[in-house]
């Protein structure tokens, strides 16, 4: 995802939804008590991935990065809008 295609407004709520989830996953993972490569390797993704993620300068994890993720840490819900009537619902 570029932020240049969209508008100020929409750039800054991406921004927002990045920061939101770097932190809900920095705290999840604090509080099962595990190291950023501990759970890079669980999810299966790459520990730079997941450190740009939880500094919020993720930009746009894909899907599956983020599902990995809520797997790996369980207890985790991930709802995504993708439209004004359409939304997921995401539950491990």
């Amino acid at each position: 995802m570029t932020l240049s295609f969209y508008g100020k407004q929409e750039q800054n709520q991406i921004k927002m939804l990045a920061n939101h989830l770097g932190k809900t996953t920095r705290n999840r993972r604090k509080e099962l008590g595990i190291t950023q490569p501990h759970l890079a390797e669980l999810a299966k993704v790459s520990t730079n991935t997941l450190c740009k993620l939880e500094l919020g300068q993720g930009g746009d994890p894909s899907l599956d990065v983020m599902k990995k993720l809520a797997e790996a840490l369980g207890g985790l819900e991930l709802k995504i809008k993708v439209k004004k009537n359409c939304q997921w619902t995401i539950k491990y």
